[in-house]
């Protein structure tokens, strides 16, 4: 792939493991409710989907109002740790050195709110090499719509087809796809049972960052 000039990637679970953090949330919510915590294999899967899906799965019963109440006591619980436990994931510090070293671009396209991104990306010492960052709440419409993916390569100079774009959701390769972009669905991230990403229409599917360098055409 040396046509290749720019990585994009998703930001929970794929750049970094947020999934503790979340779940810590929803538990600090459903303890308030008298609920027990539910088990975090459970609840890891369901991270990708937000404060509104994991309050769907802790109170699947809740009306519209209570849901709503329930979600913003998530997004208060989860402002309070949003990177207490969360980490990059192994291996995904070194693709970003290499990355960076062949003086390529690499930046965050994410349905993440920025007031929960910047600070995630600041504690993680992310900030300052990503060359552009897109949150949830950055452009008009958020993934899968390519919006904000054609922010992304326009704020890195780059043609949207000679980007890679790495996600572990199907909206993410929705999006790459509806961007005209490259696709790479990832094995390690918060895929839900019986969610397949060989059905996603991914140009590449991988288990591990390090195989993102021969896709980039670099060397560790």
């Amino acid at each position: 792939m040396a046509s290749v000039r720019a990585l994009l990637l998703d930001l929970d679970g794929t750049l970094v493991d947020t999934a503790p953090d979340m779940a810590a949330a929803l538990a600090a919510v459903m303890a308030a409710e008298g609920l027990p915590e539910l088990p975090f294999r459970r609840v890891r899967c369901h991270v990708s989907d937000g404060a509104r899906g994991l309050i769907n799965l802790g109170f699947a019963d809740a009306d519209a109002e209570r849901h709503e109440a329930l979600k913003l006591a998530l997004l208060a619980a989860y402002a309070e740790r949003v990177a207490v436990d969360s980490a990059v994931f192994p291996g995904m510090q070194d693709v970003l050195r290499a990355v960076s070293a062949a003086g390529m671009p690499w930046g965050v396209v994410t349905n993440k709110p920025a007031r929960f991104t910047d600070p995630l990306m600041a504690a993680l010492g992310l900030t300052e090499d990503a060359a552009c960052v897109i949150s949830g709440d950055t452009a008009a419409r958020a993934k899968p719509h390519p919006e904000p993916m054609l922010m992304a390569a326009d704020i890195l100079g780059v043609d949207p087809g000679a980007c890679l774009y790495v996600g572990d959701a199907r909206r993410d390769i929705e999006a790459a796809l509806a961007a005209a972009m490259v696709p790479v669905a990832v094995r390690w991230g918060y895929i839900k049972d019986g969610d397949d990403p060989d059905d996603w229409g991914a140009r590449f599917l991988i288990d591990a960052p390090a195989e993102l360098l021969p896709v980039l055409a670099l060397e560790a």
